[in-house]
């Protein structure tokens, strides 16, 4: 029992990233454009070349003068968006700005947990091709933290709970970190197509930063993760190319048909 919620018994057979799984690991690592200005994410994008086909955005560039026009030249140029909203608002402003989404071909959207803002998106969501992923606990928030903000379950706990309802309401996928243990979230959650994008992702050598709950590239494949969500470790680093490639093949690495 989690949160209220019980774990079905002899759970389903659920193999790592059942969704994902004969992708290329090119394709699932999403680098995050978490730089200042527009000109510097175009750069970035160019710089990682043909390697990293999927962007995320987020708050960080979206003040920015023509954020929109960045949108417009990943997606004209074939790359694909991860766009980062983190939604949290009525339905009546969540749904309608899903749409727009939907119409300008975002491929992954967030909205928080909430199952009025999740039934939401859903809805608005409609037969377009757009998924949409409920954020469950950021990676910088360990129990500690959760407790101080009034939260009765731990971080693990919080996550199994969000994530059931997220199936409940209709998401296709949800933000955990690997750590999360994101085979189990399917199965306690009963959607082996369940599609888990995991950050908070740092290589063994790596600098936590202001990461709590971490875990290496090749531990988030092992442990079912469909897509890895990477930011600085790959754009601060002298040669993104090179640092995006690493991460790939640790990533390749832990393929569960190369064991």
């Amino acid at each position: 029992m989690v949160g209220g919620i019980k774990v079905p018994d002899g759970g389903l057979a659920v193999p790592s990233a059942r969704i994902t799984r004969d992708l290329p690991m090119a394709e699932r690592l999403i680098v995050a454009l978490d730089v200042p200005t527009i000109p510097q994410a175009h750069a970035l994008v160019n710089d990682l070349g043909s390697c990293i086909s999927f962007f995320k955005l987020g708050f960080r560039l979206q003040m920015e003068p023509d954020y929109g026009g960045l949108i417009d030249r990943l997606i004209t140029s074939g790359k694909r968006v991860f766009l980062d909203a983190k939604m949290y608002d009525i339905p009546e402003t969540v749904g309608p700005a899903i749409a727009a989404a939907a119409r300008r071909k975002i491929d992954f959207i967030t909205v928080h947990g909430d199952e009025m803002i999740m039934r939401a998106a859903v809805e608005a969501k409609g037969s377009t091709n757009i998924k949409i992923f409920a954020v469950t606990v950021l990676t910088s928030l360990d129990d500690d933290d959760l407790r101080r903000m009034g939260y009765r379950l731990g971080a693990k706990d919080l996550v199994r709970l969000r994530a059931s309802l997220a199936v409940k309401c209709g998401c296709d996928g949800i933000i955990a970190s690997a750590d999360d243990d994101p085979d189990s979230i399917r199965e306690l959650a009963e959607m082996p197509s369940l599609l888990i994008a995991t950050p908070g992702v740092r290589q063994a050598h790596g600098d936590k930063q202001d990461q709590k709950r971490i875990t290496t590239p090749g531990q988030a494949i092992q442990s079912g993760a469909d897509y890895l969500v990477v930011g600085r470790p790959i754009i601060a680093k002298n040669n993104p190319l090179l640092a995006a490639k690493s991460f790939i093949d640790e990533m390749e690495s832990a393929r569960p048909e190369s064991k």
